[in-house]
């Protein structure tokens, strides 16, 4: 039946900001950039090695999305990565802010937090 994730799709509410965020901070290849002139908002498709996929939307009046307390629905987007304190490093040289790595309890690996500009919760999981 299903094979796997094809994508996961973001509402942002700076398109440009969250453009430079996932598409040059964290290197995600663009596929395809559509301006949608009836909805005045973007598509933008960014490409992860694994060919999975990330749709990030722009959409104008879109309400914020609750965090905390979490809400109900989808808790976070989990990148793999095989060296987590070397993408962490990375990301704190570029300003932006991670929690501490931690250890999963269950699994035995190496995970920690980020946000997006948004503050929508990001997870590096090493692999």
């Amino acid at each position: 039946m299903l094979k796997a994730i094809h994508h996961v799709a973001i509402i942002c509410s700076n398109y440009t900001r969250s453009k430079a965020f996932y598409s040059q901070l964290l290197q995600l290849e663009i596929v395809c950039e559509t301006y949608r002139e009836d909805r005045d908002s973007y598509k933008l498709d960014l490409k992860l090695p694994d060919n999975s996929q990330i749709e990030l939307f722009s959409f104008n009046g879109a309400p914020q999305r609750p965090s905390y307390p979490e809400a109900q629905g989808l808790r976070h987007l989990a990148f793999a990565v095989d060296d987590i304190a070397a993408i962490v490093r990375y990301l704190e040289a570029n300003g932006v802010e991670v929690e501490p790595i931690r250890i999963d309890e269950l699994t035995d690996k190496a995970f920690t937090f980020f946000n997006d500009p948004d503050g929508l919760p990001l997870e590096l999981y090493q692999i």
